[in-house]
C-alpha cells in the first residue's frame, strides 16, 4: 500500500485547488481570535482588524477575525465528502481590551456558522490540558467579586456533512473492517473529557515554532483521524502549521493535504519526516503491546474473550476487532511538494505463546 501526502505554503490559504467532495475527514487547529498572539495573522488578512484593536473594539475585532476563519470553513464543506467530518480544536479567548474584560466564545461562534453552512453538529470533547501554574486564580485573588475561573481546556467540535457514510462495496466494508480500533480504545477516545493524550513525543520540535504555531499534541490528531475515518482516506488540515495532522494522517495509512500560509515551518516539517518510519512502526508496537496488557488482565480476571486477530492471532473483545490491521512505514520517498509512502505488505509484529508480542523478520517477498 502507499499513500500520497501534498504540503502546500503559500501567502493565502487558497484551497480551490482541492475538488469538490473529495476530502474523508478534516482535522485542524486555526489561529484563536482574540488571543493576541494571533493579532498579527489576522490583521495581514484583514487591516480593518488592527484598527478595531487600537480603537478598543474588542467585539468587533472578534467578528472580523472569525469572519476570516469562515472562509476557511465554507471551502472546507464544499471539499468534504457526504457523510465526511471535521474536527475543529479551538479554544475560547479571555482578554481585557481597554477596561473591559471578557471571554471571547470562539467555540460557539464557530459552531454556529458552520451549522449555518450545513454541517450537522455532533457532540463535542472538551481537551483538559495539563497546566504547571501553581496559581489557579486570577483577577483580585483572595478577594470576592472580583476574580474569575481560569481557562484549563479547549474544545474539539465535531461536524459532520449530511448523513451517515455509507459503505456498500466489498472492498469499502474490508477497508472498514481492517481500519477498526481495540474495544478498549474505544472506550477511552469515545468519551467526551480527554486528559493527558500521553502518546509517544517527538523532541524535534523547535520551541520558537512550536510557539508561533500552538501545536496540538500527536495523539489528538492521531485519534481523531482513527475515529472518524478509514484507511486510504483523504484527510485536510488547512491550518498545517507543524504538520501534526500529516504526520498522524501517515502513521494511520490514510493520505493527506495540508495548507500553510507561514513558510516559516516548511523545513521542520520536511525534518519530521527523517526519523518517521522508526516513530510510526514504535506507535504500531505500543498499541498492539497495550492490547496484550489489557488481555493479560481480562485472563487474570477470568474474563473471557471468544474472538481471534486474523492477523496478529491474540484475542480481542469483539468479533469487530478480528480483522484489524496496522499497515507499518517501509519507506518515505520524497517528492517536490509531496511525499509518498509505502508500507509493508504483510505485517511484522506476531502474537506467540505467553502475550508477548515480537518482532519476526519477513519471509514473504515485499
Amino acid at each position: 500500500m502507499k499513500t500520497h501526502h501534498k504540503l502546500s505554503f503559500s501567502n493565502s490559504n487558497n484551497m480551490n485547488e482541492i475538488e469538490d467532495e473529495s476530502i474523508d475527514l478534516i482535522v485542524t487547529s486555526p489561529p484563536y481570535p482574540m488571543i493576541e498572539m494571533w493579532d498579527k495573522v489576522f490583521s495581514e488578512q484583514n487591516p480593518i482588524i488592527k484598527e478595531k484593536l487600537n480603537a478598543k473594539n474588542g467585539n468587533d475585532a472578534f467578528e472580523l477575525m472569525n469572519q476570516e476563519l469562515d472562509k476557511v470553513w465554507k471551502e472546507g464543506y464544499r471539499v468534504l465528502k457526504h457523510g465526511g467530518f471535521a474536527c475543529i480544536n479551538v479554544g475560547d479567548a479571555t482578554r481585557k481590551i481597554g477596561k473591559e474584560f471578557k471571554i471571547y466564545m470562539n467555540h460557539s461562534r464557530i459552531l454556529q456558522f458552520c451549522e449555518k453552512l450545513g454541517f450537522s453538529c455532533l457532540p463535542a470533547i472538551i481537551w483538559k490540558k495539563q497546566t504547571n501554574s501553581p496559581s489557579k486564580f486570577m483577577g483580585s485573588g483572595m478577594l470576592p467579586a472580583g476574580a474569575y475561573v481560569t481557562l484549563e481546556h479547549e474544545f474539539i467540535l465535531v461536524l459532520r456533512k449530511g448523513n451517515n457514510r455509507l459503505f456498500t462495496k466489498i472492498e469499502e466494508k474490508s477497508n472498514r473492517k481492517q481500519s477498526a480500533f481495540f474495544w478498549e480504545e474505544r472506550n477511552i477516545w469515545f468519551s467526551d473529557i480527554w486528559e493527558g493524550l500521553k502518546g509517544i513525543r517527538q523532541n524535534n520540535i523547535n520551541k520558537e515554532i512550536r510557539a508561533k504555531s500552538a501545536a496540538f499534541p500527536f495523539e489528538l490528531a492521531y485519534r481523531l483521524i482513527n475515529m472518524y475515518s478509514l484507511k486510504k482516506d483523504h484527510i485536510l488540515d488547512p491550518f498545517l502549521g507543524t504538520g501534526t495532522t500529516t504526520i498522524a494522517s501517515i502513521v494511520a495509512g490514510r493520505n493527506s493535504i495540508g495548507f500553510e500560509i507561514n513558510k516559516k515551518f516548511k523545513n521542520h516539517i520536511s525534518s519530521r519526516f527523517d526519523s518517521l518510519v522508526d516513530f510510526s512502526n514504535q506507535i504500531i508496537e505500543n498499541r498492539l503491546k497495550n492490547h496484550i496488557k489489557f488481555v493479560e488482565k481480562q485472563l487474570e480476571n477470568q474474563n473471557e474473550l471468544n474472538y481471534k486477530s486474523t492477523y496478529y492471532d491474540f484475542p480481542v473483545m469483539t468479533r469487530q476487532e478480528t480483522e484489524i490491521l496496522f499497515d507499518e512505514l517501509k519507506k518515505i520517498t520524497r517528492r517536490k511538494k509531496s511525499f509518498e509512502i509505502t508500507y509493508q505488505k504483510y505485517p511484522t509484529f506476531y502474537f506467540k505463546k505467553g502475550l508477548i508480542i515480537k518482532k519476526r523478520k519477513l519471509s514473504i517477498s515485499n
